[in-house]
């Protein structure tokens, strides 16, 4: 019954919400080391606050194109990584108080006076990166920014920076409509949204239905402010936040009915997830609580509060991702449990998120059978408070017995295609042969020079972001505006060069995507790289991770030492961050020189053993050198450490859209002819050469007959020879 009242006045999202993101500007530090006591004032606004970050441009000329640099395209890598040893150190120099706190360093605000602060630490100095966050003013920025606002206030004999100061960098024109129209666009579906405590009984009941929340009551929903957006039938969630706990931002679900008896669930945000960082639940949560659950969505944040009474939170991607921004709101809890979902993806996320929480705080509720999510938990009368307290700390042991593993072993069978990854939609034949893309494992890729190996990888990647798999490249070959060209032009599917009408329609969709680019190029050192793969990791919670190529990032400049030692430490280096990072890394490594009509092995890869050794996965690009039609290339699985299975499958690259797709079933397959017995062979074989004989005789014939020879087909009589043509003859 509520499926067709669903359909019926639902209109889609994509009318509501505009789909484009909202572009964060960066600020250079190098600007604020410019100002001294000219200080340029921004009317308050307490909803978006100040953002200090690294600089971008952007130009803009009448009747053409406006092209901007956004950072988040790239990841940035400190020259010198800062460590947490270097912020206590200046901060001593500085004769700054500190709390050392379990993610975060904290300090009093430099943005508050000191009339103001209480003697509240309320600026917090991310340990990992630097990055710090005023609570009270919403002041955010890198180390580099907090060391110049420092230098500014010790020059000047200041006692505090005012938080409405632009450092020397004006919000364009662009910026400012666009971050106006979201504010609007927030304004216009709260203000149009009605509380669910308002509706008609039976329809707030059909509403409870259609998003299977009977259990949830109607002081719950007034707690956290959920309400009903009419035009669409979504639930909104807001999100309140700032000194003042004005609206930021809302988050709509809606459901949608499928072919089987589930409902899928749709969501979005306004502003768009880039700019969504939103803790649901935080204003509820008071200054003395010392515990929270964090979940991975609203409903299970409604469930948890309604059921046990305790602080609970919702991320605000699932999981996702959990932005570093957001790690000073949970600060201030002792105890940190982890209820992300029921299957075997929120248990390894739920791991991931432990360590940049503090593994001696937290605590993970381990999926299974009676321990669903909170929101399923809820329906079926199960006790959550008793699923919280049994759930398991963090932090690990050196030594494990086998009745610490069970649930997780259990787990694993339970959940086979999710423990098997995420699977390849452009691909079949790999999921066929690998079973999917997996955490923590290392990929070896090679195949023959010019063959189209960084073409064929970059499919591969974007296949897997598309589903949502956040990526990093690394391409130290081919600079990433052509690395970004060849993976639009295969997301488009279509040269966009004879398109150009398209491209912003291809370019805004292709930005959603959550994919980075480092930009290092040529020779580089190792550590240099893995500090920035690692910074990715913690940031944008990356998971895979593309090297092209391992012989250009070695270079061939330092000929006194070993290559083959330097290329096996790499491999190594590699292995021990895929392992330690849950991050899946795929290196690619050239072949050794190799004949034309030679199909490479796995002993093909350069160098020692020690790649292939490592490598969880060992892939191979094969070419046919000497053929030219169609199917010369195929992808080959020579190591297969999750099951064993290796295969090979043929390739078709279609140049107009640079991309490779499986071919049709049975195009390159030979017409099977059924085998006979050696007996009917040579029977066969002798009637067919008697055959043969008999129909050279004929024709033989027919030439040396005349006419007066062949049967009347009327009479059916033969003529008589005649005796002078016989003399003659």
């Amino acid at each position: 019954m509520w499926r067709s009242l669903l359909l019926k006045g639902t209109t889609c999202l994509l009318q509501v919400v505009d789909p484009r993101f909202l572009h964060q500007r960066h600020f250079s530090s190098l600007c604020l080391r410019l100002v001294t006591q000219r200080l340029t004032h921004r009317p308050p606004d307490v909803s978006y606050g100040l953002r200090l970050r690294c600089a971008g441009y952007l130009l803009k000329c009448r009747g053409t194109r406006a092209y901007k640099k956004d950072a988040k395209s790239t990841v940035e890598f400190p020259v010198s990584p800062i460590t947490v040893t270097d912020i206590k150190q200046y901060l001593r120099s500085k004769d700054i108080p500190f709390h050392d706190g379990y993610s975060c360093l904290h300090i009093p605000s430099i943005f508050v006076g000191s009339s103001d602060r209480n003697h509240s630490f309320s600026l917090f100095i991310d340990k990992t990166t630097g990055q710090f966050l005023c609570k009270d003013t919403l002041v955010e920025g890198s180390w580099e920014d907090l060391q110049d606002c420092l230098e500014v206030m010790q020059k000047d004999e200041q006692d505090f920076l005012s938080p409405h100061v632009l450092l020397g960098y004006s919000e364009s024109v662009e910026e400012q409509e666009e971050r106006e129209r979201e504010l609007r666009e927030v304004q216009r579906i709260w203000s149009s949204s009605v509380p669910l405590t308002d509706l008609p009984e039976d329809e707030a009941q059909l509403i409870k239905t259609m998003f299977q929340i009977t259990k949830v009551s109607n002081a719950t929903l007034k707690k956290f402010g959920v309400r009903l957006f009419k035009p669409t039938k979504s639930l909104v969630f807001p999100w309140f936040g700032g000194p003042e706990s004005s609206l930021k931002g809302v988050k709509l679900l809606s459901a949608q009915p499928t072919d089987t008896e589930k409902v899928r669930y749709n969501e979005a945000t306004v502003p768009k997830c880039s700019s969504y960082y939103n803790l649901f639940g935080i204003p509820l949560v008071g200054r003395m609580d010392s515990e929270v659950v964090l979940t991975g969505h609203e409903l299970d944040t409604l469930a948890v509060s309604q059921a046990t009474g305790l602080p609970s939170v919702a991320l605000p991607r699932g999981v996702s991702c959990l932005p570093p921004i957001l790690l000073p709101y949970l600060e201030q809890f002792k105890r940190v449990t982890l209820w992300l979902g029921s299957d075997i993806l929120s248990w390894e996320a739920s791991k991931i998120f432990s360590r940049k929480l503090g593994l001696k705080r937290c605590s993970l509720v381990r999926p299974g059978e009676y321990r669903p999510c909170p929101m399923e938990a809820l329906a079926q009368g199960k006790n959550l408070s008793r699923i919280i307290k049994a759930s398991i700390p963090a932090s690990h042991k050196s030594i494990v017995s086998f009745k610490q593993l069970r649930e997780d072993v259990y787990g694993e069978l339970m959940n086979k295609e999710q423990v098997a990854g995420v699977k390849w939609a452009r691909f079949p034949e790999l999921n066929r042969i690998l079973k999917g893309h997996r955490k923590g494992e290392l990929t070896v890729f090679t195949g023959p020079t010019g063959s189209g190996k960084t073409t064929f990888i970059s499919e591969l990647a974007l296949d897997l972001c598309m589903q949502g798999v956040n990526t990093l490249w690394g391409s130290f070959e081919i600079n990433n505006v052509r690395l970004a060209k060849i993976m639009l032009t295969q997301f488009a599917m279509q040269r966009l060069e004879e398109n150009l009408e398209q491209y912003d329609f291809w370019a805004d969709k292709f930005e959603e995507l959550p994919l980075y680019f480092m930009t290092f190029h040529g020779q580089q050192n190792i550590k240099a790289v893995l500090d920035t793969m690692q910074h990715a990791v913690y940031l944008y919670d990356i998971n895979h991770v593309i090297i092209d190529n391992l012989q250009f990032m070695m270079g061939q400049e330092n000929l006194l030492v070993d290559k083959f030692a330097v290329q096996d430490h790499i491999v190594g280096a590699f292995r021990k961050f895929a392992t330690n990072s849950s991050c899946h890394v795929t290196l690619i490594i050239h072949p050794r020189k190799e004949e034309d009509d030679r199909e490479l092995q796995t002993a093909s890869i350069f160098g020692s053993a020690k790649a292939s050794q490592e490598a969880d996965n060992v892939l191979i690009l094969q070419e046919k050198k000497l053929v030219t039609c169609p199917g010369r290339r195929s992808l080959q699985v020579t190591k297969n450490r999750f099951d064993g299975d290796v295969g090979i499958f043929p390739l078709d690259f279609i140049k107009s859209s640079l991309t490779f797709s499986a071919p049709i079933k049975g195009k390159h397959k030979l017409r099977k002819v059924p085998t006979k017995p050696e007996n009917e062979e040579i029977e066969g074989d002798k009637a067919a050469v008697v055959a043969k004989e008999s129909e050279k005789a004929e024709k033989a014939n027919k030439k040396t007959k005349t006419p007066r020879d062949v049967k009347n087909p009327a009479s059916g009589n033969e003529t008589t020879p005649n005796n002078n043509n016989k003399c003659k003859a």
